[in-house]
């Protein structure tokens, strides 16, 4: 499975704002995503930024006024309009949501936009008070009536030098509900899947704690790939720096214990649970108030077990039916398969991802993994070194035969 951009057409319009160069990293973005990219510019937008950079960020031609009454005539809207499978706008000026929201069709843009039958992403950006003034607020309030999703502005500095809300939001965010709008229809649809990732942190006193070297990457490539196939999803982090993606609701721990509580809150109901976490298995017995002073000699820590997070979730699922498929992660340092193998039968899971984590290209705090997928019918696939992206949209490709839904 690709990523939902791949291979769709969006109509990117950009509108008369200095934000414009933000438009031409987007352009960008989308295209190195595999995503067909036509761009139409407004006048006032043609004084920011020419033409020439979206053609060459996106190798396709990008359009302008002068074109609407070019060779092709009355019709290129129409083409742009009906062709694509998103339309954004952005930046998305007061007046052009002004002119979307009256049905003004004065320009190339806003007559592809009453052509089109597409989703609307609309990314205001502007300065001042105009966000704020109720001519735009009631703009905005019929457009989203008419379903148009209106993406910021964000707090910040502006280009006049005030500071409040109006400059557009960046391009990542962006390229991040651009996916999820393109992705909502896909197998996942209304299916609600739960991720942890990360590793757990147990105090030892209120400076030191016992952690790991999970860096959080293949549980959030995780969180995406269920994203990009339309699911609704909760996203646990324990000790993990890195943003979530966009459209995920993100529960954030710090321990074994509280790691556990939010899964067990996050089941009920819910159709998947990808466990990717490295959670500790190890805690300090007692947890000290007070730092604990260098001296002569080393402290003695006792340590006791955390709890079994996967084996509680296994008792909650005969008790409850859910999660409807469990998805485990065994992480190896030897005797890979027959370990996966125990944990999986064990811990009742549907499917394991087992990696051997004395690899030096993969694994901990890498972008790539080379993992074996072993499910409970006794089928093992062996994967070959690759992105941990890649990683993430096979493991949602199983759990989508697991499930018994039709990929699309």
């Amino acid at each position: 499975m690709s990523n939902p951009i791949e291979g769709k057409r969006i109509l990117l319009g950009v509108s008369g704002s200095i934000a414009c160069y933000k438009a031409a990293d987007l352009a960008s973005r989308l295209t190195q995503a595999g995503g067909l990219v036509d761009v139409v510019l407004t006048h006032a937008a043609e004084a920011f930024i020419a033409p020439l950079t979206f053609q060459s960020v996106t190798g396709r031609r990008a359009y302008t006024d002068a074109d609407l009454w070019g060779g092709e005539g009355h019709v290129l809207h129409v083409n742009l309009g009906r062709s694509a499978d998103l339309l954004v706008i952005a930046p998305a000026t007061a007046n052009t949501l002004a002119k979307l929201a009256h049905g003004q069709a004065d320009n190339l843009l806003t007559l592809a936009a009453l052509t089109a039958d597409c989703p609307l992403l609309l990314a205001p950006a502007m300065d001042g008070g105009m966000f704020s003034h109720p001519a735009t607020q009631a703009n905005l309030d019929v457009l989203r009536q008419r379903g148009a999703q209106i993406l910021g502005p964000v707090q910040g500095r502006l280009a006049s030098g005030l500071v409040g809300p109006g400059r557009m939001m960046e391009p990542l965010e962006l390229l991040g509900h651009i996916r999820v709008a393109l992705g909502r229809d896909g197998p996942l649809r209304g299916r609600r899947v739960v991720v942890t990732a990360g590793g757990t942190m147990e105090a030892i006193d209120p400076v030191r704690v016992i952690t790991n070297r999970s860096s959080g990457k293949q549980g959030f490539a995780l969180a995406q790939a269920a994203l990009d196939l339309g699911a609704q999803v909760t996203l646990i982090v324990g000790s993990a720096q890195a943003t979530a993606p966009v459209g995920v609701q993100r529960v954030d721990v710090d321990n074994a214990d509280e790691m556990l509580q939010a899964v067990l809150a996050a089941i009920p109901g819910c159709d998947v649970l990808l466990m990717a976490a490295a959670v500790a298995d190890f805690k300090p017995a007692r947890f000290l108030e007070q730092k604990i002073k260098k001296a002569e000699s080393a402290p003695v820590i006792e340590l006791q077990m955390t709890p079994d997070i996967l084996a509680a979730v296994a008792q909650e699922k005969s008790r409850l039916g859910f999660p409807r498929v469990s998805v485990g992660f065994a992480a190896e340092s030897q005797n890979l398969l027959e370990n996966a193998r125990i944990k999986l039968h064990a811990k009742q899971l549907d499917l394991i991802v087992a990696n051997d984590i004395t690899a030096s290209d993969a694994g901990f705090g890498a972008d790539e993994n080379r993992v074996t997928l072993l499910d409970a019918a006794g089928r093992v696939e062996a994967l070959p070194l690759m992105s941990k992206m890649a990683v993430a949209e096979r493991v949602l490709e199983r759990v989508v035969e697991l499930l018994g839904l039709a990929p699309q």
